[in-house]
């Protein structure tokens, strides 16, 4: 049974790319420290039952929505479905993304329109038709904008993913200093190199044996790499009352330090 002095009691909230892996995460500690309703939302219909079932086993009402973000209107149902099965919307986690690779030589229009779609025009609206939202029902709400590390710059490979998540840290930004005297905080994570799901099915599809975790590991800094639950314990930091003065922050989540040369 929840305790009313749980950080999350009586909220709800929308975590997206929220049926495996970060986004899981995330959805289910909130659920865990007393949300009241997550509207979760992804492609996989099964996953999304399955996790559905998770966080309502903890005594936290869950509602999922199959939705492919790279359209504008699942992202705008994404929210109005939440606002039905809630009433209010306290917080939004846009964690969904594609991490496809790409280079400047071998990247399609198609490929650029995929991933800007997905990772920087579906958080704007989904940001857009929730913040209307709060600012109607007059609600202080916290909005966390999963970014990269490679918004700095990035990789050759990932160039079209890396300018993505750069118009992704503009954004939140951006937005948060417009949304400052509503009291409506925006921030976001720049996580380094995690270990998801989609990141094993994208190392084997590029040729790597199914143990590239045991390699990958052995040459990073503190010897292995983040896992979901390493940063879904920040999000609900920003979503809290705790971070109430914090607004517009773009946090390095990373074990290598952004611009250290040896």
């Amino acid at each position: 049974m929840k305790q009313n002095n749980l950080p999350f009691a009586g909220r709800n909230y929308i975590v997206t790319g929220s049926t495996q892996g970060l986004g899981r995460e995330i959805a289910l500690d909130l659920a865990v420290q007393g949300a009241e309703g997550i509207l979760i939302c992804g492609r996989n219909s099964g996953n999304g039952d399955k996790v559905s079932s998770e966080i309502e086993s903890i005594g936290c009402r869950c509602r999922f929505v199959k939705a492919d973000l790279q359209f504008e209107d699942d992202c705008r149902r994404v929210v109005s479905e939440a606002v039905i099965s809630f009433g209010m919307i306290h917080g939004l986690v846009n964690v969904a993304g594609i991490t496809d690779r790409s280079s400047i030589e071998d990247a399609t229009v198609e490929h650029w329109n995929l991933l800007m779609n997905v990772n920087a025009r579906a958080p704007f609206l989904l940001i857009q038709d929730t913040v209307r939202h709060m600012k109607e029902k007059g609600i202080r709400g916290s909005i966390v904008n999963i970014i990269s590390n490679q918004a700095h710059g990035g990789s050759p490979n990932l160039m079209v993913y890396s300018a993505s998540k750069g118009t992704l840290a503009t954004l939140t930004k951006n937005v948060a200093h417009a949304l400052r005297s509503d009291r409506i905080r925006v921030n976001g994570i720049l996580i380094g190199w995690m270990n998801t799901p989609n990141e094993h099915r994208i190392q084997i599809a590029s040729g790597k044996p199914e143990n590239w975790l045991e390699d990958a590991e052995k040459s990073q800094p503190f010897k292995r790499l983040l896992e979901p639950e390493d940063v879904s314990g920040f999000v609900s930091y920003l979503l809290s009352d705790i971070s109430e003065m914090m607004t517009g922050s773009l946090v390095d989540f990373n074990q290598n330090v952004i611009g250290g040369m040896d």
